[in-house]
């Protein structure tokens, strides 16, 4: 198992510490990659979320695979998101809408095509990925910040072990102990117990419609991270939505951060994008 070190490829620029939201003073942060070349052809973007059970991480989890997804075309936007020692669901899908928002209010400036974003999330940043997309055009999820003239639509998610229900088979989230409360209570604020309706608002799963984007599930041999997604399935199926499903066996939960596995998810990654956005 092989850790990754960051190297920025030849052929793709940076821009980084881009203020893409304010909240009263509080300020967030994004970093931008983008082939060199791009010239003035709009290409197909990725918002970049990672993952930390909603409480640690930043973007430096991200950057290697957003440089990987430039490099061979997309310009690839990692944001900061507040997590949960700062402010509670469901503060951070509202930052990560914006971030959209603030995208496609940034399209000319860097060659993106406002009808060809995607988002690709990991663990947390995966359950956050999903929600994202399986609530296009819900206006309770957008939050007051940045850019609201703007569209936060996704057209396309990459889920990486990031679980889609909190109550779906396996689930750890749930269980209720107070003197060692989950990274989701921690989250919510509350337990599943005492606030059910809310734990279920956050899962995709129960967003699912036909108007769901295409979604891939990459995932590791670790059941719990899989809650909901077979359920969710069964729906993606009835409301013939693409989807696409790899696991990836005798792996650890983090997998994506390490070689070999790190570019299989990349291969995967690409392979689903340049699929579902070549038809578009």
């Amino acid at each position: 198992m092989q850790s990754l070190t960051k190297k920025l490829p030849k052929n793709i620029s940076e821009e980084s510490n881009i203020v893409y939201a304010k909240i009263g003073k509080r300020e967030l942060h994004l970093n931008v990659f983008y082939p060199v070349d791009k010239g003035k052809k709009n290409l197909p973007a990725v918002l970049m979320i990672y993952g930390g059970g909603w409480a640690s991480g930043d973007t430096s989890l991200i950057i290697p695979m957003a440089e990987r997804l430039a490099s061979r075309g997309f310009v690839t936007v990692t944001p900061e998101y507040r997590l949960s020692p700062e402010s509670l669901y469901p503060a951070a899908i509202y930052d990560l809408k914006a971030a959209v928002r603030w995208m496609r209010a940034n399209a000319n400036k860097y060659h993106i095509d406002g009808n060809k974003i995607a988002a690709y999330g990991c663990s947390a940043g995966g359950q956050l990925a999903a929600l994202l997309g399986t609530t296009n055009g819900d206006k309770k999820f957008e939050g007051e910040e940045g850019n609201l003239n703007y569209s936060s639509s996704i057209q396309a998610i990459v889920d990486i072990d990031g679980v889609v229900d909190f109550f779906g088979e396996g689930s750890e989230e749930v269980k209720n102990n107070p003197a060692k409360p989950s990274a989701a209570h921690r989250w919510f604020g509350v337990s599943a117990k005492d606030n059910p309706q809310l734990w279920e608002e956050a899962g995709a799963y129960n967003h699912t419609t036909k108007n769901t984007p295409p979604i891939e599930f990459i995932n590791s041999a670790v059941q719990r991270f899989h809650a909901g997604r077979d359920e969710m399935i069964q729906l993606l199926k009835k409301y013939k939505i693409y989807y696409e499903v790899h696991n990836l066996p005798n792996t650890i939960h983090t997998f994506w951060l390490f070689e070999p596995w790190f570019e299989k998810t990349f291969e995967y990654t690409v392979n689903f994008l340049d699929k579902v956005f070549k038809e578009k």
